[in-house]
């Protein structure tokens, strides 16, 4: 490990950077300096100012995409070097607002039961009914469950915040359901890592949604932050209800 990719860790971690974010930002430095065949450090505004419009020209990535780069160079010069006049070097393009996709009920309850097993129900159910992130809805242990209080606690989530969140009766059903037939141990949705159970990784959470979106026939752009678009307090034990087969 170079001297600058370890104190870029290390700041990364002493901001509570989430594990994703981390990987995300030391690779878009260490692509930046491969391009220019030089250590980071030796670049300067122009090479910013050059890269920037190499990734929107040449290689026509989106503009989303192309700020999160800027973000982990920003992030690399001013917070890891120090050099806080780079803020004005490094712009972020302009990006083109979208509006979010939007399901409607009907196809919210068809995205349910495309799920492919029960273990993807339970995960799309519990991203639609409590609004989590698919970072968050990736990690939960058993104990994080409340049904005393109808609650699921998010421990260490957006800035490293834990809150507590409502389940509703339907919901509570389907994970206990879900638990008498996979039976986890610690997490509430596990991976087997290196012969020991950790949590599944965020990708499943995206897989489990694209493939229930494909079986279930619908053509619009669905992702896990679609189903946050939603207020959790709109009519969830209806739509829930809907969504039993």
């Amino acid at each position: 490990m170079t001297r600058l990719r370890k104190i870029m860790l290390e700041v990364l971690q002493q901001g509570n950077y989430a594990e994703g974010t981390t990987r995300y930002y030391v690779r878009a430095v260490q692509q930046f300096a491969q391009h220019f065949g030089k250590s980071p450090d030796k670049l300067g505004p122009s090479e910013l100012r050059s890269y920037q419009a190499y990734l929107l020209k040449e290689r026509k990535l989106a503009v989303g995409t192309v700020v999160a780069c800027v973000s982990a160079l920003r992030f690399f010069f001013v917070r890891t070097l120090k050099r806080h006049q780079f803020r004005e070097d490094l712009p972020y393009p302009k990006k083109q607002r979208r509006l979010p996709t939007v399901l409607s009920l009907e196809e919210v309850a068809q995205l349910i039961n495309a799920a492919g097993n029960l273990m993807q129900r339970a995960l799309l159910m519990t991203l639609y009914g409590t609004g989590m992130r698919r970072t968050e809805v990736s990690r939960p242990k058993i104990r994080d469950i409340d049904s005393q209080r109808m609650m699921i606690r998010v421990a260490c989530g957006k800035g490293g915040a834990s809150r507590d969140l409502p389940l509703s009766a339907p919901l509570l059903e389907t994970l206990r359901e879900y638990w008498r037939w996979k039976r986890p141990r610690t997490y509430l949705f596990p991976a087997q890592q290196l012969g020991k159970e950790g949590p599944i990784s965020d990708k499943t959470v995206w897989y489990a949604c694209i493939e229930a979106a494909r079986h279930a026939g619908i053509t619009k752009h669905v992702t896990p932050h679609t189903l946050r678009h939603y207020s959790v307090s709109r009519t969830i034990t209806e739509w829930l209800e809907t969504c039993r087969v």
